[in-house]
Order: C-alpha cells, then structure tokens, then sequence
C-alpha cells in the first residue's frame, strides 16, 4: 500500500489552540481549568505524535494505529475533563482526521459518529436539559460541521498522496522506459556499425586480397598485369579507408546525400578484376528516394557482389538497379555454384535487416549448383 500519513501539522496547531483558549480560561477563572492535567495532556499528545512519526515514518500497522487511537482517545478525554474553556473537544475531531489515513472512509465515518455520541453523552451528563439550552446545541452543530469538514479535508490530503505516489510511481516507469530506449538505442547503433563494417569493409579487404592473390600469381609470367593488381588493391584500400571516415562523418554529423548510381558505377568498376566479368544496368531517377533505401540498394548489391566472388566463385554477375515513383529495385544474378537456402550467412541476415529498417524486403532464389538470384525492393518514400 502506498505511504499515507495525516497532514503534520495539524494535530500541534489544534493543540497550540487549545492551549491557549484553556490557559487563558484558566487565567481569568473561567470553568474552572484543571491547567496541571491539562497541559500535560497536550504535551503527551504532542510527544505521542513525534514518537509514532520516527517509529513508523512510511506507515502505521493496524494494531498500533487501533492502540494509539485509543490512547489519543483517553488522552482528548483527559484534557477536556481538565478544560474549562470547552474548546478541547475539538480535539475529538482528530480521532476520524487520523482513521481516515490508516483505516480508510468507513472507519472514519463510523469514528465521527462514535465522537458526536461522546458529545452527546457529555452533555447529558453534565448540563440538564442541554437540548433546550442554545449553547450546547450550538456547540453540537458546530462539532458535527467541523467533524464533516475535517473528513473531507482527510478525504482531499489521502487523494493528494495517492496522486503523488502514482505521479513517483509514473516517473520511475518513465525513467525505466527511457533507460530501455537508450538501450535499444544503442543496440541499433552497434548493430548499424556491424553491418557497415561487415558490408563496407569486409567487402574492400575481400577485394584486397584478391588482387594480391591474382598480383602474386602473374608476378613472374606477367608483372603489368601485377602491377595493376598491385595499384588496384592499393585503389580498395584507400575506398576501404574512406568508409571508415564515412562512418565516423556519419556518427559526428549529418552525412551527405548518397548518391546510388556514380557509387554502383565504382563498385562495378572494382569488382571487375578480369576473373569476374561485371554488368551494370542503372535505369530510372533516384532523386525522389530516401537516402536509406538507396544506400541499402548499394550495400545489397556490394554484399551480392563479395558473396559472388568470395563463396560462389562465378564468373559472371549481373547487376540491375530500376528507380521509379513507387519502389526502387536491384537484382543481382550470377553463374556461381549457389548454396542451401537455408545456410545464409552473417552478410545476408545483416542485408535483410537493413533493407528492412528502409521498409523493404529481400529475396534469394539460389540452389546447389543453380547460381543466385538476389532481388531486394524498396518501396519509396520521402527523400531526406
């Protein structure tokens, strides 16, 4: 249960107040205050009140809070026996202020009633005929219109504490939201950086070591065509390179606009180093759609390319990219020798969430032996 305690400061004002009024009855000998008791009274109430408050600062159990009820009971019953001024027994009032906080409404209820039977009960004692007198009636209406007051202003504080115990409540769920969307935040990210690197950098290096396999190769039988091996991988490098910059431009800044044709251009140009024989079909205009997509197209058809290349050993990929109003689309088909659909590996899964990220989707057609057919489309949206 949430922490509900009575509002502090009431209970030491009403009994400031009551204080005064019977100390200043007791001054001018009016009802004849028993001060000694009276005080005294007031002190151990106030005493009673700090003590309850360091013993249990979050809540009072319901055993201790019926015992200290009934001893405030006793002790508002002492004071006003003591009191000639007849204003302790707004004390009473707190008997239903104070349920309220640990019982809840019917209990205060059902204590108010009890209160204005005490009252009662007071009078009939002690003053004959009190219905009749206007003072005692008076007094009894103005008891039973503070009692009504003093429930509502208990109803009023435990909703207010309710309320800031549900807005605390609110705010930790906040705070946790946030810490899981930080979290998430940074697993996209770091799940970004693989596929970049994977896609970008695993496919230069893939290049670089072809060449310096090939440049090894024709070292002795033709050292020109080495030497353009040579230059063309220390070409992939320097690409290699300027991805990394890419990337890190991309994480300190706003990256420029991509632009899929003059970047699959290169990427064709590279990828055809004499042992695999690389077309390029770029129809349509790409000015309409999302940076995202476009770059998603271009790391689809440089991963078809590694893949063609590195695992399939083909020599032929063909390489297709149509841009119209509604979709942007890349087919990359070669000869290779394919692979079980079901063994894709680190590259695909990674192509697959990227294009997804750009709200497309992504196909391969392969098969031991049958050559690959990797088709992804992305449907278009707002160029950014």
């Amino acid at each position: 249960m949430p922490s509900l305690r009575p509002v502090p400061w009431l209970s030491p004002l009403l009994y400031g107040v009551v204080l005064v009024a019977g100390g200043y009855a007791s001054i001018i000998g009016l009802g004849g205050t028993r001060f000694v008791p009276f005080a005294g009274g007031l002190v151990v109430l106030a005493v009673l009140d700090q003590v309850e408050r360091r013993r249990y600062p979050v809540r009072t159990p319901p055993g201790s809070a019926v015992a200290l009820l009934t001893a405030r009971l006793a002790l508002y019953a002492l004071v006003a026996a003591a009191d000639g001024s007849g204003m302790s027994r707004v004390l009473f009032l707190l008997l239903p202020f104070t349920a309220y906080f640990a019982f809840g409404r019917a209990a205060a209820i059902a204590i108010g009633v009890v209160c204005v039977g005490f009252v009662v009960a007071t009078f009939e004692l002690t003053v004959p005929d009190w219905p009749r007198q206007v003072e005692q009636v008076s007094d009894l209406l103005m008891f039973i219109v503070g009692l009504i007051l003093t429930i509502a202003m208990a109803a009023v504080a435990v909703q207010e504490q309710r309320g800031r115990v549900r807005l605390e409540e609110s705010h930790a769920k906040l705070r946790e939201y946030a810490a899981r969307v930080s979290e998430l935040s940074a697993t996209a990210e770091r799940n970004r950086l693989a596929r970049d690197i994977h896609d970008g950098l695993g496919h230069h290096l893939t290049a670089i070591a072809v060449l310096l396999e090939k440049a090894a190769a024709f070292s002795e039988r033709d050292p020109e065509v080495a030497q353009r091996a040579v230059d063309d991988a220390r070409q992939s490098a320097r690409r290699a390179l300027e991805d990394v910059r890419q990337s890190v431009r991309t994480l300190r800044a706003e990256p420029e606009r991509f632009r899929l044709s003059s970047a699959l251009s290169e990427l064709t140009r590279e990828a055809g180093d004499g042992r695999l024989n690389v077309t390029l079909d770029c129809t349509g205009d790409e000015t309409g759609h999302d940076s995202a997509a476009l770059l998603a197209i271009y790391r689809a058809a440089q991963e078809g390319l590694t893949n063609a290349r590195r695992h399939a050993h083909a020599t032929t990929v063909a390489v297709n990219v149509h841009c119209d109003p509604s979709r942007a689309r890349l087919v990359v088909a070669d000869d290779g020798r394919g692979f079980a659909p079901e063994r894709e590996g680190f590259g695909l899964l990674g192509m697959r969430e990227r294009v997804e990220l750009a709200g497309g989707s992504v196909e391969v057609d392969t098969g031991p032996g049958t050559g690959t057919r990797l088709t992804v489309t992305i449907p278009r949206r707002t160029a950014s």
